[in-house]
């Protein structure tokens, strides 16, 4: 072959640059399908954690000893295991403390996910194995115990620790007290998870992204001044030691009543007579959760205690009497999760608490913890949306210290219309749905914009690449792209399949696919993997004795189905849908007009519904 004829040829080769073309996804198999369904062979691996704590007030601090069994369900020999230490987020050493990271700003709300400063961090007194004392090292908030032989597929090892840590006014944002209410949550040495796709997954706990757990069961004592309510994760198995006859009843009308319940009234706030079993000493509170990825706690003397039921469900709140907005925080916790219940999947748990304190916002298995919020709205939000994480990760667990955008963006997408519907006929209620897109001219900038991949400790704009733009995605998927039927059969499908596993991004692209019956592939690309840009026009519009054509064109680099409305010479009108196909041969396209009139008005998304970013080119009109 000459030099010429070479060059030739290379000069013909084109890479494929259709916005058609498949992602890169890992390889489907016998544990991940083709489906997006974890397969005949899916594994995970299981933690059981038996942990007894004490908290002491005075001195602002709590101990515990555990004992974890952590079974091999993989079929890989391990020669190490990973655990988190994530108390070690305070240690004077540790990089969140070195680095005095600045707060990241959630529109008027700042979220300091540092210790501010606070010089703590876990004293680990042992680690032993089989009554012998483990061979560890610990990297930060990660620890790596390396084993005397390795842990075979199948088989169990007991891992038992002491421990203590002061407890920070705030704990990265997530944990801590306020005087003497405790807010107790990444306590306890736990397991990193170790699965199919990366191994053994020990990103540090720095403060902005959040957990990836395994799945196990937990049998936990809790032992507190006997003035404290004690409120967790998990089943209480000691009501008449730690509760009165009269909370026990007024707890079982609760969870049979469709309004809220006094447990604990204003007049009886302070009367530990009334509220309390015993008036000296400390109480030992038990818990047990089943299938659990997590376990936190609350504690304190001076807790408000509503209550309300839905399908035998309890709806618990707690709060002081300071927070004025929690009088209604029943009702909104309990319409939150029957709404989600009766729209994406039911509710797995017999109680969802939340208690009102100084942490932000964060939650965890049952549990969550909210603050008292400036407006009634607001306190919705923050309520229904740390509600809403008890499906996204609690229930379906992805790996949100990777992928945010699975968690706080899909939990963001569904407290949009539930706070919508709380609201209805309202200004706000009307109008909150359409949110994240008002929201992108502000945040979706060139050169700051960073795709939803990213690793969020790596994020310029968590609020908009976690939250906002993932529900604007999944809001413009539902409505524009799918539809609204055919986009929820789907989503519940990744929902069920899901529950109680670990999804990957690839499983949710391949089961919303395999459901929907659509190639999303560009879809994802756009919107996970760049930061491309939509840009629809009209470009002109010709009308002839053969009818009228109208010459669209995408002129950004994302492409979307159009919705194209064109007025007629007889002054009627007509609104079409044009699939995403619209753009199978290229960035422009000649919409032939059916009917037998001229035009003398077109215009794409006429509705302002999509993330246009130049709208000036989106009508014509014919002049005279």
């Amino acid at each position: 072959m000459s030099s010429a004829s070479a060059q030739s040829r290379a000069e013909l080769a084109v890479a494929d640059s259709s916005p058609f073309r498949p992602l890169t996804l890992p390889t489907p198999n016998s544990v991940r399908t083709a489906s997006g369904r974890p397969g005949a062979r899916y594994w995970q691996q299981e933690a059981d954690y038996k942990i007894a704590a004490t908290l002491d007030p005075l001195h602002n601090q709590v101990s515990g000893t555990e004992t974890i069994h952590y079974q091999n369900n993989s079929p890989d020999a391990l020669p190490y295991l990973w655990l988190f230490l994530e108390q070690n987020l305070c240690a004077p050493s540790s990089v969140t403390n070195t680095l005095n990271q600045p707060p990241l700003k959630f529109l008027d709300s700042e979220f300091d996910f540092s210790c501010q400063g606070f010089k703590g961090g876990l004293t680990l007194d042992y680690v032993r194995i089989g009554g012998a004392n483990a061979a560890h090292t610990i990297y930060g908030t990660t620890m790596r115990i390396d084993l005397a032989r390795p842990l075979a597929p199948g088989a169990a090892v007991d891992i038992a620790a002491k421990w203590s840590f002061k407890v920070p006014e705030q704990g990265g944002g997530r944990m801590g007290h306020d005087g003497p209410l405790y807010e107790i949550a990444q306590w306890y040495p736990r397991m990193a998870v170790y699965d199919d796709v990366h191994g053994w997954n020990h990103e540090p706990y720095i403060g902005a992204g959040e957990f990836y757990l395994e799945y196990g069961n937990f049998d936990v004592t809790l032992t507190v001044p006997f003035s404290y309510i004690v409120r967790a994760t998990g089943e209480l198995q000691n009501p008449t030691t730690v509760l009165t006859p009269t909370e026990i009843r007024r707890l079982a009308l609760a969870r049979a009543s469709d309004t809220t319940v006094h447990i604990i009234t204003s007049r009886e706030l302070t009367d530990f007579a009334a509220t309390r079993p015993v008036t000296a000493g400390e109480l030992t509170w038990h818990f047990t959760a089943h299938n659990s990825r997590d376990f936190a706690w609350a504690a304190g003397p001076d807790f408000l205690w509503d209550a309300s039921g839905w399908d035998n469900i309890l709806i618990e709140t707690l709060y002081r009497r300071t927070a004025d907005k929690w009088p209604e925080a029943n009702r909104m916790g309990r319409e939150t999760i029957k709404y989600f219940s009766e729209q994406w999947y039911h509710y797995p748990w017999s109680h969802a608490t939340t208690i009102e304190g100084p942490i932000q916002g964060m939650e965890y298995p049952m549990l969550t913890f909210v603050p008292n919020s400036p407006t009634r709205e607001d306190q919705q939000w923050a309520l229904a949306h740390e509600f809403g994480h008890e499906w996204f990760p609690m229930l379906v667990g992805s790996n949100e210290r990777l992928y945010p955008w699975m968690d706080e963006g899909f939990n963001t997408f569904i407290d949009l219309h539930n706070a919508a519907r709380y609201f209805k006929g309202t200004a706000y209620g009307d109008s909150i749905e359409s949110h994240p897109l008002h929201l992108y001219a502000e945040h979706g900038v060139p050169g700051n914009e960073q795709p939803l991949i990213e690793n969020p400790t790596e994020v310029r704009d968590l609020f908009w690449s976690g939250y906002q733009k993932p529900a604007l995605m999944m809001q413009t998927l539902r409505f524009e792209v799918l539809g609204q039927q055919r986009f929820d059969d789907a989503f519940r499908a990744y929902i069920k399949a899901w529950a109680f596993k670990h999804p990957t991004p690839a499983d949710f692209f391949r089961i919303m696919r395999d459901e929907s019956g659509m190639n999303l592939d560009w879809f994802w690309r756009e919107w996970v993997y760049t930061t491309a840009r939509l840009d629809q026009s009209v470009d002109s519009v010709t009308n002839s004795r053969d009818g009228a054509r109208v010459y669209l064109a995408s002129r950004g680099t994302m492409i979307m189905p159009v919705e194209l409305s064109l007025t007629f010479a007889d002054h009627s009108t007509t609104t079409v849908k044009l699939p995403i196909e619209t753009w199978n041969l290229g960035d422009v396209f000649v919409y032939r007009v059916p009917e037998d009139k001229a035009v003398v008005a077109a215009e794409v998304d006429p509705r302002h519904v999509l993330p246009d970013i130049d709208r000036s080119n989106n009508a014509w009109r014919a002049r005279y």
